[in-house]
């Protein structure tokens, strides 16, 4: 399963779902974050939508709203994917705070800035939904 494919987001959400209990720490997160992965095959979007311990996952054209997204080439998605695969979850400077605060690769864009303020204080719930990747089967990175 690829990162740029949505498939790739609907079975992170569905291992979010069926475990609210590792989520439930965190707090409860309400926000629509977009993720956009430019590549050699076009730009993938998503939209993630948390709704306290739960998250669904849709096509994003990239106009309607979200609270706020995270744009960046493929390839940094797909390392950040293959540290969490790695270690079990991200560690060092490949957590989704640490690239977007480093802001060479993966940029956080946003129309308000109380939309951009939820990627700060719900970015934990953001991480352990990524993290889920690593208790998913061997992944095929992005072409």
């Amino acid at each position: 399963m690829q990162a740029d494919d949505l498939a790739f987001f609907e079975v992170l959400a569905s291992v979010m779902n069926a475990d609210p209990a590792r989520f439930r720490p965190l707090g409860e997160a309400y926000m629509s974050a977009g993720v956009v992965m430019r590549g050699a095959r076009g730009d993938f979007r998503a939209r993630l939508d948390f709704d306290g311990l739960r998250c669904e996952v849709s096509p994003w054209d990239g106009a309607s709203p979200c609270d706020y997204w995270l744009e960046g080439p493929t390839a940094v998605w797909e390392q950040m994917f293959a540290n969490i695969t790695g270690n079990g979850r991200a560690v060092g400077l490949e957590t989704v705070n640490s690239l977007v605060m480093l802001g060479d690769d993966i940029r956080l864009q946003g129309r308000d800035p109380m939309g951009l303020d939820k990627f700060s204080r719900f970015n934990q719930t953001l991480q352990e939904f990524l993290d889920g990747a690593a208790r998913l089967p061997e992944r095929v990175p992005a072409s």
